[in-house]
């Protein structure tokens, strides 16, 4: 029976040592009390490189790494496992050919029933491979650590579920002025306006991303010392592998400087759209003012004719005066469009803008009626501006009647002044120089924006059919810019409205040049006038005025045929020549018939402002619609 069970207990031990001995993913040996090896598996031999009987009798601690030797730890590891029943750790082990494998090692100690220490069981598995990816991940963790800590344009962040901040990074600190102690741990929120913190954004936020797995917009937020700026926030939601929420991944970019930009990009593009289309209206305009002024000529020349030689019939004189005055609101219209197109003719002088405003006060006062209380304030340092003194109390009389307009239950209007010293750029345009800025603001109904933006184009109007041209401010706007100012007007719905008119004050040594009366009683002897015109019913016109008065006219409808009736009649004693010709202008032709016979006085005649350089600019000027009167006076003045 004993003989039985010792053979059984043989046949245990061999099946367990093959069994111990098939394993090659662990390295399983005995070693004795003192450390020495007597046992050897496949596992052992396989990722420690010695053969059996290479290691059998040598001391465990060869397997240690040098340091590992020198700090006692086989020995230690050996004790642990005597007096706590076992050991267990990892650290860096040594192959038979010198390279180190990353191991975990267990060490049980055996004892037999009296308490005999036989030795001791170790088992060691190569981690080598989880090791190098734990260090590979260690490492692209700290990677990833440094590179959002060192991110300065983007506040980087981590939220748990509930909001609370978990970390913080340089961009977040630069941009929202804390230190990370001051907001790990605080709710995300404290970085919303109050009024969004009331409108429960914050959770809005959180609620959004966790649904469509993604936040983004823009926003106002707060930094520390209570200034705002405004955000891209982009928020992500972490899930764990069991769809758990972890928390939020925050990105917060500061859009302040970039949005600021961009509106003025915006607004940059907006004044030159609306300059160039002012310029693109304005050449329309002037271009159709120089072709009535042309109609108008010869409507009203024909008129006065007809009229000096009508008889006494009250009933026919009737019908000529009421065609003269439709004319000449054709010609006040014209004079708008003109106006607008930078194109009418002015008489550039000093002018004190408190004098002409007094001088106007009791027309002003009439205008506005009872109930709008009229105040004016001038600084004692105002300067003269440089302007047509006419034009410019016509631009205040017409804004003042918007005023009025814009007023129908009475209010306050204002009227100042003051000088500014320019070095920047109003609108779109750049200015720069002294100015004075001649204000006039009401209290009135105000503009929308989109009214705003259409105000000053010609023919606009808020008036209603039959009330208004809508050429007053598109006037006013082409009469500043003419003098080389800026017309800006500001309103706002229900706070009223407010027109600046920009005006270069008057350079030291400008010469007034008041306008003088010209004696139109100046008897002219009988000339031979060569009238030169493009337009042949103009030409006509011309003609029977002159031919009214006692004068002979030669005509001509080209500068090249007025050239040859100088040159064929000598008894020529003045040009009147229009300024706008195909070919050749009046100013060229003015400057050919300088050439020929330079002491023959030459008019020319224009339907507006052209910009003329030479000796043209010395000539006299006859603006269309012309009378016979303004004929007259202007022959007389030339001839003397």
């Amino acid at each position: 029976m004993s003989e039985d069970r010792s053979k059984a207990t043989s046949i245990d031990d061999s099946r367990f040592r093959l069994l111990i001995d098939a394993v090659i993913d662990y390295a399983i040996y005995m070693i004795d009390p003192d450390g020495i090896i007597t046992s050897w598996n496949a596992g052992a031999r396989r990722f420690k490189g010695y053969e059996e009987a290479e290691i059998l009798g040598q001391h465990f601690s060869r397997f240690y790494t040098e340091e590992d030797r020198r700090a006692g730890m086989p020995q230690r590891a050996l004790n642990t496992a005597i007096t706590e029943g076992r050991f267990e750790g990892e650290g860096w082990r040594v192959r038979k050919d010198g390279t180190h494998f990353w191991c975990h090692v267990v060490i049980d100690p055996i004892i037999d029933p009296s308490g005999t220490l036989l030795g001791f069981a170790k088992i060691t598995r190569d981690l080598t491979d989880r090791k190098m990816a734990e260090e590979t991940l260690k490492q692209s963790e700290q990677q990833f650590r440094l590179l959002v800590q060192s991110v300065t344009d983007y506040a980087i962040y981590m939220l748990a579920p509930d909001g609370r901040l978990t970390n913080w990074n340089l961009g977040a600190q630069r941009i929202k002025g804390y230190l990370p102690a001051e907001v790990i741990g605080q709710h995300f929120s404290m970085f919303y306006t109050p009024e969004d913190r009331e409108a429960g954004e914050p959770q809005r936020t959180l609620s959004i991303a966790i649904r469509d797995g993604r936040f983004e917009n823009k926003g106002w937020r707060v930094r520390k010392d209570g200034t705002r700026f405004l955000a891209h926030v982009v928020v992500d939601p972490i899930w764990g592998d069991t769809g758990t929420l972890l928390g939020f991944a925050k990105i917060t970019r500061d859009i302040t400087e970039v949005t600021q930009a961009q509106q003025v990009l915006e607004q940059t593009r907006e004044a030159l759209f609306q300059a160039q289309k002012m310029q693109a209206i304005g050449q329309l305009t002037g271009g159709i003012a120089h072709d009535f002024n042309n109609l108008l000529t010869v409507i009203l020349g024909n008129l006065e004719i007809v009229r000096k030689r009508l008889g006494d019939d009250p009933r026919i004189t009737r019908l000529v005066d009421n065609a003269t005055q439709g004319a000449m609101r054709g010609v006040s219209l014209t004079q708008r469009m003109l106006a607008f197109a930078r194109r009418q003719e002015l008489k550039a002088e000093p002018v004190e803008i408190p004098t002409l405003v007094q001088g106007i006060s009791g027309l002003l006062r009439s205008s506005l009626g009872p109930s709008v209380v009229l105040e004016t304030h001038f600084s004692p340092e105002l300067e003269p501006v440089l302007a047509d003194i006419n034009q410019l109390e016509l631009a205040v009389l017409n804004l003042a009647t918007n005023a009025r307009d814009a007023m129908p239950h009475g209010g306050k209007m204002v009227i100042s002044a003051r000088t500014v010293e320019v070095c920047d750029q109003l609108q779109f345009t750049p200015m720069s120089g002294r100015y004075v800025c001649l204000s006039i603001s009401d209290t009135g109904e105000g503009m929308d924006e989109a009214t705003l933006a259409l105000a000053m184009d010609p023919f606009f109007t808020t008036k209603g059919v039959g009330k208004g041209t809508g050429l007053g401010l598109s006037m006013v706007h082409g009469f500043i810019e003419q003098l080389g100012g800026r017309f800006i007007l500001k309103s706002q719905i229900d706070k009223g409205t407010t027109a600046e008119l920009w005006i270069p004050v008057a350079t030291t040594g400008s010469v007034a040049m008041p306008a003088t009366e010209e004696d139109t009683a100046t008897t002219v002897p009988r000339l031979c006038v060569l009238v030169v015109d493009d337009d042949s019913l103009v030409l006509t016109s011309t003609s029977l005025l002159l031919e009214d008065l006692g004068h002979r006219v030669v005509s001509a409808v080209s500068g090249a045929m007025a050239l040859k009736a100088i040159e064929v009649e000598p008894a020529i004693d003045l040009v009147i020549t229009d300024m706008a010709m195909p070919q050749m202008n009046g100013a060229q032709l003015a400057q050919a018939i300088r050439t020929l016979k330079p002491d023959l006085p030459i008019i020319l005649a224009t339907g507006y402002a052209e910009r003329l350089e030479g000796f043209a600019m010395e000539l006299p000027r006859l603006s269309k619609p012309y009378t016979q009167l303004n004929l007259v006076e202007i022959i007389a003045s030339t001839m003397k």
